[in-house]
């Protein structure tokens, strides 16, 4: 079977003409659909009864049932609200997923939950890192929110830059334009005085190609062509340019870093060429199948690293290696992968328990069974 996952409400009326990530998909593809509501957030009676009030005659018959979700406290107080949705709504509701304190799962659009992070202990390594609005790949610092011994916080518009060991400038779907508005939010300067202090700073892909010298976009491929000063931080420029690299890479760090011991893995996706005396000092080594080459930069203090390497942190050894860079002592050894493993088998091992997958699957509708001590 294949599931199929909306994008955003099924019930957006102002965009029904051109949809093509919800309740349009499901009528082009002929798809059943089960409406999935999260509890945690409030009125969800509200939510699932409405949702399918607004549909189309026709997308309502495709609505085959509902699924509560991140549910907790009393199971016993939920059940009356359980048999009159069913009541009203003439469809059965498949189950109810209990709300999963810390689970990990790979966010999509937006920042991830805070909900998985892990409180670090004293002597962490504190890292921070903005939020631009057009911010991509935030998934590459999953691992230092994971890391018990690092701090980590995202800053987001108008809020204070808390002092840090690491900054990290993490992707951007449009960088001159995140660059103009990281000035305005005052993080160049307190990037200048957080590297006076002996700070490390961290690029990736985006934030890579602000450290330069020039960002150029002569095709106005992210906005109106033209280009602009970088941060000034390593000696190279970038042009953008309308064939886009994509490739998964393999590698390790640069000698300078770790010897070249510690192993990376990741992949590159961009559309920016970058050039310059910086680029002679490499941070990576990789090999994207078509043999080794050197990637992204190390300044010569050694202090600020750039890479068009998206997963740089994920791999155990070179997370291990990059937070000792960055001053951290005794480094616990923190291995993302497993977590996302172990933290799908946790939910798959729930969504087995409180759900009728067989019904879902096969069209049947039986029985709601639920059990009180999974909710405590």
């Amino acid at each position: 079977a294949v599931l199929v996952e909306g994008a955003g409400s099924p019930a957006e009326i102002n965009l029904r003409d051109r949809d093509i990530a919800n309740m349009g998909f499901a009528e082009a593809a002929d798809v059943p659909v089960v409406l999935v509501a999260d509890i945690d957030r409030g009125g969800v009676f509200a939510h699932l009864v409405g949702t399918l009030e607004l549909l189309s005659a026709s997308e309502q018959a495709r609505v085959k049932g509902f699924v509560i979700n991140r549910f907790r406290g009393d199971i016993g107080l939920l059940q009356s609200g359980l048999d009159w949705l069913e009541a009203r709504t003439g469809r059965k509701v498949y189950g109810v997923m209990p709300y999963l304190h810390g689970l990990f799962l790979d966010a999509e659009d937006g920042l991830a939950d805070a909900a998985a992070d892990v409180a670090a202990g004293s002597g962490a390594l504190k890292v921070v890192a903005p939020v631009y609005p057009r911010i991509s790949n935030h998934t590459d610092l999953d691992a230092l929110r994971l890391h018990p011994q690092v701090d980590f916080h995202w800053v987001g518009p108008g809020q204070a830059i808390p002092p840090a060991d690491l900054i990290v400038l993490p992707g951007s779907k449009s960088v001159q334009a995140d660059l103009a508005w990281l000035r305005a939010q005052g993080w160049e300067a307190a990037i200048l005085r957080h590297l006076r202090y002996g700070g490390r700073v961290v690029g990736i892909c985006g934030g890579f190609q602000m450290l330069g010298q020039t960002l150029a976009d002569p095709l106005g491929l992210e906005g109106p062509p033209g280009s602009s000063a970088g941060l000034g931080l390593l000696d190279m420029d970038t042009v953008l340019e309308r064939n886009k690299q994509l490739c998964n890479v393999r590698g390790s760090l640069s000698v300078e870093l770790d010897h070249g011991q510690a192993a990376v893995a990741g992949y590159e996706i961009h559309m920016g060429r970058s050039a310059g005396p910086a680029l002679s000092r490499p941070a990576l080594v990789v090999d994207d199948g078509a043999g080794a080459r050197a990637d992204g930069a190390l300044s010569a203090d050694g202090r600020i690293l750039g890479t068009y390497v998206h997963g740089l942190f994920d791999a155990p050894e070179a997370l291990a290696a990059l937070l000792a860079w960055a001053g951290l002592e005794r480094v616990q050894a923190v291995d993302l992968a497993a977590r996302r493993e172990a933290d799908i088998d946790r939910l798959a091992d729930a969504v087995e328990r409180h759900l009728d997958v067989d019904a879902l699957f096969d069209g049947k509708l039986p029985a709601l069974k639920i059990n009180a001590q999974d909710f405590a």
